[in-house]
């Protein structure tokens, strides 16, 4: 996790592009895991199983990257200022490694 060191911990693992997808997906408007389930398919063209998304968001979470708000069953996430950091730091890197990819 060489971008979770360089920034003390303040940035999305970025050898997966789930975790910055949701972070992104989040940056828009607080979502529970069904919406960001269905937001991912949108951009990805496959619904990813829950066995996917729960893990990711859990995973999120225990970094400090998302808040939660449960109403009843319904767990609602959104960004934390940490994971708002998060996001800005991921999308810098993501545009300096992926800028002129695209011809």
């Amino acid at each position: 996790m060489m971008c979770m060191r360089e920034h003390g911990g303040e940035c999305c693992d970025m050898r997966g592009l789930l975790g910055f997808l949701i972070l992104f997906i989040l940056s828009k408007k607080p979502m529970h895991g069904q919406e960001i389930a269905n937001e991912l398919a949108k951009r990805r063209g496959e619904k990813p199983s829950p066995g996917t998304i729960y893990p990711a968001l859990k995973s999120l979470k225990d970094l400090g990257f998302l808040s939660e708000e449960k109403e009843g069953k319904t767990i609602t996430y959104g960004l934390s200022p940490k994971g708002e950091r998060a996001l800005e730091i991921a999308k810098k890197r993501f545009t300096r490694t992926f800028l002129g990819i695209i011809t």
